[in-house]
């Protein structure tokens, strides 16, 4: 099965010219296996879910939304899911990885800020210089523009 024909030189010009051949039958671009979702959920929660569950239970509660202690967990039920997806040949994220990570989310981080952590204000010491510094600039250039203004020098 030939898809693409030798290049060829020719016409007036020693214009190159390609042609592609389709002649591969549709269904043979379409993957012959598909992800076994039934598996595909099971998996996820024997491997991944009860692995995760055993490190979550080593972390205390008050600390499961500090990004600190929970990052490496986190990232390993990631790459678990991902692993999981790319052995039985299912697309990742999918479905299933969604609903599996929203129910995560539901049960140990419910709790959590949406930013991961409580906002605050600067401390003072750095906050008072974005504050003053303008005014200041601001003041100055006003004052600048009254000086100039009130002095009258004549235009020669």
């Amino acid at each position: 099965m030939k898809l693409v024909e030798p290049l060829k030189l020719g016409g007036p010009r020693n214009v190159p010219r390609c042609s592609l051949s389709f002649s591969v039958p549709a269904q043979n671009l379409v993957p012959a296996t598909s992800c076994p979702e039934a598996d595909f959920e099971k998996l996820l929660r024997d491997v991944c879910l009860s692995k995760f569950r055993g490190e979550m239970a080593g972390i205390e509660r008050k600390f499961w939304c500090n990004w600190d202690y929970t990052y490496k967990t986190y990232g390993e039920l990631t790459n678990c899911t991902f692993f999981i997806a790319e052995k039985l040949y299912c697309t990742w994220p999918n479905l299933q990885v969604n609903d599996f990570f929203l129910a995560i989310h539901r049960h140990y981080f419910r709790e959590c800020p949406v930013t991961g952590r409580a906002l605050k204000d600067p401390p003072s010491n750095v906050l008072c210089p974005f504050i003053i510094g303008p005014i200041l600039v601001t003041l100055l250039g006003t004052a600048l523009v009254v000086y100039k203004s009130q002095r009258n020098e004549g235009i020669v």
